[in-house]
């Protein structure tokens, strides 16, 4: 008897000479770019170093494109967002020590979006490896340790042979629901050895499908079918999966409002007539929430962010679906589902009874309403300008990636993203400097488009440098750097707190200038103008600076209210 397992795919004769006679030259660090290709990569990210020099001098001998930045965690951004647009893992090559502990932060920010990034890092020498202290340049006690917190998974190669599979492993790892960033770290001397192994050609590293379990969607769906007051809480992880058409589906069928995540901008539409938007900053919206007698929360963990700085206590029943099984049920007792969000809807949608209720789209209007007056009257007509504007001037479906600053904050809120998987902020994580080199690696993936990157004069001292980054690879991004003079939210934040700010304000370069000095067109702005010049801006070709000045507030927090 013989099973599938027990099958073998024979070599052909071709296959066979050109295992046995392997051309010469080749080193340890054509195998990984080698089974980075045959994986399916066509784009890596990173910075040479010393130990990694290897799988540099590989590069040339590939046909994979290198898009090469100038700080270690700006390449991690930039391949965290060619991993969101393409929903592919983003190979980041890295030297170690120093090197690769400079890429840690946007190795959280990835983590905690769910970005799929393969990040190969150089290691000492084998003889220094053990925990022992040799006194390598760059050497750590145990270099891996340093990301185990933060990453999905480690690999560790120590010979050649396991180049291949330690990487395919990694890469199913990364795209293996919940997405995240893994760690893959290769010593120095295996990646310089000249080596006799066979050009590696495609591996099969199929990502684990990540299935609900039929009796809890059956439950669900009994929930959902014969609830009164149904709502939805929309994440991320429906971006990630590509299912907001399977939500829209599911929403429309049971008559549910739908309210999306900060991290799930564009799961659903902005003006259908069920979509509650994004307020989720609000007493309003929290409120209406708590209201519902099931709802169903889908690629969400309702962390800080999404229920409302932990205000939000639901009185209905709560169903969760989660692909990351640390966050189910980590906040609110529900009927936790374990399951990609993709696969899970498409359950639903098989086994719930639809229901109508005509009361629905009346009650989100008078929600938005609610929502619309209450910033109505706190005197921030500048700041709705300045949003209204970036959305006139930056065309639907083209990407935007947002710093932590206070324009990104309203963009959490009231921004239209026109589209899925095109608003990004480093919301997940929270660390400055993620807006400009994000939208690098964005441009990087498709470059048919021009895409919108937006920072605060003091999250754009962070990435300055990649300005010879796309002024090199010529990457269609226009940088909207909004000019308050400092930390702007941290300044209001410690205002509010202490009734004074400290270390918030910062001496800055003149941006215009500056970026012109790396050969990028820069153009000073003003309120009145951005709309007009932004999309002249974008409508360039190549990267491009536009600077406003100007000092934006934050409409007041209602979860104190």
């Amino acid at each position: 008897m013989t099973h599938d397992h027990d099958l073998v795919l024979r070599p052909t004769q071709a296959q066979t000479a050109a295992a046995l006679n392997p051309p010469p030259g080749r080193n340890g660090g054509d195998l990984v770019v080698e089974t980075l290709a045959g994986l399916g990569a066509t784009t890596v990210f990173g910075l040479p170093g010393q130990h990694a020099l290897g799988m540099f001098d590989a590069l040339r001998r590939s046909g994979l494109r290198y898009i090469g930045l100038r700080v270690e965690n700006n390449a991690g951004f930039a391949a965290d967002a060619y991993g969101r647009i393409t929903g592919e893992a983003a190979p980041l090559l890295l030297s170690t020590g120093p090197g690769a502990l400079t890429s840690l932060a946007a190795l959280q920010e990835a983590a905690a979006a769910s970005a799929p990034v393969l990040a190969v890092s150089s290691q000492v020498p084998t003889p220094g490896l053990g925990g022992g202290r040799h006194g390598y340049l760059h050497e750590l006690p145990d270099q891996a340790a340093s990301f185990r917190g933060v990453v999905k998974s480690v690999h560790t190669v120590r010979t050649q042979s396991q180049i291949p599979s330690a990487l395919a492993a990694a890469w199913k790892s990364a795209l293996t629901a919940p997405h995240g960033p893994v760690w893959v770290e290769i010593p120095q001397d295996v990646l310089l050895a000249e080596t006799s192994l066979p050009v590696v050609t495609a591996l099969d590293a199929t990502p684990d499908e990540l299935p609900p379990r039929p009796e809890l969607t059956a439950v669900a769906a009994d929930l959902l079918s014969r609830a009164e007051r149904p709502a939805i809480i929309a994440g991320g992880g429906v971006v990630r999966a590509d299912a907001s058409g399977k939500l829209r589906q599911l929403a429309e069928t049971l008559d549910a409002p739908v309210v999306t995540t900060f991290g799930g901008k564009g799961a659903f539409p902005w003006t259908h007539p069920l979509s509650l938007q994004s307020w989720l900053e609000d007493r309003h919206t929290t409120d209406f929430l708590e209201d519902a007698d099931v709802l169903l929360v889908v690629g969400s963990g309702l962390g800080e962010l999404s229920s409302n700085y932990h205000t939000f206590k639901p009185r209905g029943r709560v169903v969760q679906i989660e692909a990351d099984l640390g966050k189910l049920e980590s906040n609110h007792p529900a009927l936790g589902i374990h399951a990609d969000a993709r696969l899970a809807l498409q359950a639903l949608l098989e086994t719930v009874t639809p229901r109508t209720d005509p009361t629905a789209p009346e009650r989100v209007r008078g929600l938005l309403s609610r929502v619309a007056e209450r910033i109505a009257s706190q005197e921030l007509t500048l700041e709705q300008d300045v949003l209204r504007s970036v959305r006139a001037a930056l065309p639907a479906g083209c990407p935007s990636f947002w710093d932590m600053t206070i324009l990104a904050y309203w963009a959490w809120s009231a921004f239209d993203p026109r589209g899925t998987n095109t608003m990004h902020s480093a919301q997940g994580a929270g660390g400055l400097g993620y807006g400009f080199p994000a939208a690098l690696g964005a441009a990087a993936a498709d470059p048919t488009r021009p895409v919108l990157a937006v920072s605060g004069d003091g999250g754009a001292l962070y990435s300055i440098a990649e300005l010879a980054t796309a002024r090199q690879y010529r990457l269609n991004v226009t940088w909207l750097i909004v000019d308050d003079g400092g930390y702007g939210i941290l300044r209001e934040y410690m205002t509010d707190a202490f009734d004074e700010a400290t270390a918030t304000d910062l001496t800055r370069p003149d941006y215009v200038a500056l970026a012109e000095s790396f050969g990028v067109p820069g153009i000073r702005t003003t309120p009145e103008t951005l709309e007009t010049d932004l999309a002249k801006a974008l409508t360039t070709p190549g990267p491009s600076v536009v600077v406003l000045p100007a000092l934006l507030r934050m409409f007041a927090p209602t979860h104190l209210d």
